[in-house]
């Protein structure tokens, strides 16, 4: 592997948000709560399942990873964002530039994979319930969660292979909060060609594929529901799918107005920062506010919580010396 050509730029300023002017410390304040709520929530989302025996099923194994990749996809692009916003610009290693837009991107995609198992999850659960267990059964979950990774994983290599070709010669200014594949190619000053060929064929297996599976499950799962005789029934059923429906169309309604419709620079900025930030924080509140069973696990589990908490309470306090005696 050949490193000398990373060697021409060193370290890329991102301008960040240079419309915030006086409100930058405020909008830093309102960033650093989002970070710590979507922290503590996606958290809080694996606690819970992990802890309840009601919820060990694959939906709510898939849930957990999801909250995972929240977590790290928050963790990869919040922190030098806050510096960004608090400083009005940030300077960082053309390395580590590189390194936030790799995790980055395999978040993302890990995402798009996660979402089109849960649809086919909720495919069976509602087209197939007789034989829902023997197909959606934990060696298929690890399977098919191992082999998001995998792919994932070779996608990178497959995309740092390439990148590792290309010359960087200046500029090194990314008008942008952290380091994306169309900001970097732009201070390539290599012919990039081969690159957005293999970002295409990505975009078709990673986001596309995906997208078009998910399509098809809920057509399927909407024509199922619509047989069921009873408004009741139906409205139950389709209760199973609608929490990770609305992720669904939050996620890739951002993403296609972000890359595919042309937009200006603060329009962008506006949406990266939604499907960066915002869908990790809203992720694990819609599965937790509308959904039955993780409300009555998660009440459950501060239960316990409080009631050790009081119980180690009274035996301190039995514990002390009383007045009087020798």
């Amino acid at each position: 592997m050949q490193f000398h050509n990373f060697t021409k730029v060193t370290e890329i300023v991102l301008l960040g948000f240079q419309n915030l002017q006086s409100l930058h410390f405020l909008f830093f304040l309102l960033l650093l709560i989002i970070f710590c709520v979507t922290i503590c929530g996606n958290l809080l989302i694996i606690l819970v399942v992990s802890y309840s025996r009601s919820l060990h099923s694959p939906m709510y194994f898939f849930l957990t990873q999801l909250s995972f990749i929240d977590l790290l996809l928050s963790t990869t692009i919040v922190p030098n964002m806050l510096h960004v916003v608090l400083y009005e610009g940030s300077s960082v290693s053309f390395i580590g530039c590189l390194t936030q837009f790799y995790f980055f991107s395999g978040c993302e995609a890990l995402e798009c994979l996660l979402l089109t198992v849960m649809s086919y999850d909720r495919y069976q659960a509602i087209c197939n319930p007789l034989h829902y267990t023997s197909v959606m059964d934990l060696t298929f979950c690890l399977r098919a969660v191992l082999m998001c990774w995998v792919m994932i994983f070779a996608t990178l290599l497959m995309i740092y292979l390439t990148l590792s070709h290309l010359d960087f010669c200046g500029p090194n200014i990314i008008d942008h909060f952290f380091c994306d594949l169309e900001p970097l190619l732009e201070l390539s000053c290599s012919d990039t060609f081969i690159m957005k060929l293999e970002t295409l064929f990505l975009v078709i297996v990673l986001a596309i594929c995906p997208v078009t599976v998910i399509i098809v499950s809920y057509v399927y799962i909407i024509i199922t529901i619509l047989k069921i005789p009873s408004v009741t029934g139906r409205q139950k059923t389709f209760s199973t799918c609608s929490s990770h429906l609305a992720v669904v169309s939050m996620y890739y309604g951002s993403l296609i107005s972000m890359y595919v419709f042309p937009r200006q620079q603060n329009a962008k900025s506006l949406l990266s920062l939604f499907y960066t930030v915002i869908t990790p924080l809203l992720n694990p509140m819609i599965y937790s506010l509308s959904n039955r069973d993780i409300k009555q696990a998660l009440r459950k589990l501060l239960n316990n919580l409080s009631a050790m908490f009081h119980i180690n309470w009274l035996l301190r306090l039995s514990s002390l010396p009383i007045k009087g005696t020798m």
